[in-house]
């Protein structure tokens, strides 16, 4: 990180004329360093790789590792399937009542592929120092919910829930201690990719989710090190929930309206969303791509605390043009404003600089 303090990053944020952006892309690294998604996720000489190809090739504002949420389920002892080019998923069900709760076993930071994933931060670190390494890490219910399984555990909160706190409990125990570890390999912050509790009332989200996030932000969260909570699964109803995490950041997901999210959290706590990964920047035209990106800068121009970004990980197969497309629509907004803050005028059309 070549010494940068987090806090200054974020200072530097608000303090910025311009809009930066900070996509959550991993995916395209990998097939443009000639690997697939199955490498990536099991050696971290290759996710790392990635990770450097697209720090060298966009002007990202931060650079972030993949947002894979069964590192942490696989350390516990969840069977994960590997396809070959798309995200491992979870298999199965590891616990199921309150007997194999308490059996339990935290897990150490040898299990799994968390050495992988550690390695690949080291590296990024050590590698990558003109800008933030933001490593990821799923969040506590989330990862509740894949070891008893998401639609099991939406009912055992209301039928056993001293048996789901305790699982909680356990659950972020092990993210604590994970994110410790990245913290001290030097990443400069964590998106805690919290998607499930998007399916909970804003008051089970503080029950269930906030309380145990808010655990990590007061343990790890200080000038040199951010945590950035994600949640794609709101849609509007938790956003309360997030705002009270602690988190240096908020980051949203295309389910949620931009706008209406900037209005209800501070204007002195970074907000980032929300171009949908799939429907736009895979599906879309580069052309759709960048005039979508336009109208979300548009809408949120009033805020300082906006930050450009997807609404989750960009899949694999995602084209160059496209991402071309989401940075051309940021430097042509980007451009008006300067025309704007000098002249008073913004141009009908301004072209993006070479």
């Amino acid at each position: 990180m070549g010494g940068l303090v987090m806090n200054q990053w974020i200072n530097e944020i608000f303090q910025n004329s311009k809009r930066v952006a900070v996509p959550v892309m991993t995916h395209p690294g990998i097939e443009l360093t000639g690997h697939r998604v199955i490498e990536a996720v099991t050696d971290g000489r290759v996710h790392y790789e990635a990770i450097k190809y697209l720090a060298d090739h966009y002007p990202s504002f931060a650079t972030s590792t993949i947002m894979d949420l069964t590192v942490e389920a696989e350390a516990f002892g969840c069977q994960i399937n590997f396809p070959e080019d798309e995200v491992p998923s979870v298999v199965g069900r590891l616990v199921s009542d309150a007997d194999s709760v308490a059996a339990l076993q935290v897990p150490d930071l040898q299990a799994g592929r968390v050495p992988e994933y550690l390695k690949a931060v080291r590296l990024a670190v050590e590698h990558i120092t003109d800008r933030p390494v933001l490593a990821g890490c799923i969040g506590p219910f989330s990862l509740a919910g894949r070891l008893y399984d998401m639609s099991e555990i939406m009912v055992a909160i209301y039928t056993d829930p001293e048996v789901i706190l305790q699982l909680l409990d356990k659950c972020t125990a092990f993210i604590l201690k994970y994110c410790a570890e990245l913290k001290r390999l030097g990443a400069s912050g964590v998106f805690i990719a919290e998607p499930a509790a998007g399916l909970l009332s804003n008051e089970d989200c503080m029950a269930y989710s906030t309380v145990f996030i808010r655990q990590i932000v007061q343990t790890l969260q200080d000038d040199d090190f951010a945590v950035i909570l994600h949640n794609c699964g709101n849609t509007g109803q938790c956003t309360q929930a997030m705002v009270e995490s602690g988190a240096a950041a908020l980051h949203f997901g295309n389910a949620i309206d931009m706008v209406s999210a900037l209005q209800e959290c501070p204007s002195s706590l970074l907000v980032m969303g929300n171009i949908d990964p799939v429907g736009i920047m895979k599906q879309a035209s580069p052309e759709v791509v960048r005039k979508e990106t336009l109208a979300l800068l548009e809408a949120t121009a009033s805020c300082r605390n906006f930050v450009l970004s997807t609404g989750c990980d960009v899949p694999p197969q995602v084209s160059q043009e496209n991402i071309a497309a989401f940075f051309q629509a940021l430097d042509e907004f980007n451009l008006c404003m300067v025309y704007n803050l000098n002249t008073g005028e913004i141009p009908d059309q301004a072209q993006a600089p070479d």
